[in-house]
C-alpha cells in the first residue's frame, strides 16, 4: 500500500478510532480524578464519532447519515461536559478535592 494513499482507506480511520476508543477505556479504568474521567469519556465519544464518519464516507450510499449521527454525538458530549463540570464544581466546593476516592461516601 502506498504511503500517500493511506489516508484514503477505511482501515486507517478504523485504527485511529480504535486507538481513541481504547485510550478512553483505559482512562476510565485508571483515572482517579473526575476531570480525567470526563476527558476519557470524551475520547470514547470521539472514537465512536470517527467510526460513524468513516463508515459513512466509505460504505454508506448517503454520506449525510454518518454526519448527522456525529452531530448528535457532539451535542450529547457538549451537554455531558457542561453537566459534569457543574457537578465537579459542586463536589469540589463541598469536599475540597476532585479525587473519586474522597467522594465515595456519597453512595446514598
Amino acid at each position: 500500500m502506498n504511503l500517500f494513499n493511506l489516508h484514503n482507506s477505511l482501515e486507517s480511520y478504523l485504527v485511529v478510532a480504535a486507538l481513541l476508543f481504547g485510550l478512553g477505556i483505559y482512562g476510565l479504568l485508571n483515572r482517579r480524578t473526575l476531570i480525567g474521567l470526563l476527558i476519557s469519556s470524551e475520547l470514547l465519544l470521539s472514537g465512536a464519532s470517527l467510526n460513524f464518519m468513516a463508515f459513512s464516507r466509505f460504505l454508506a450510499p448517503d454520506p449525510t447519515t454518518g454526519q448527522i449521527f456525529t452531530l448528535f454525538i457532539m451535542g450529547i458530549a457538549a451537554a455531558e461536559a457542561a453537566i459534569a463540570l457543574s457537578i465537579i464544581i459542586a463536589v469540589y466546593r463541598n469536599y475540597q478535592s476532585i479525587d473519586t476516592e474522597d467522594v465515595a461516601e456519597l453512595q446514598g
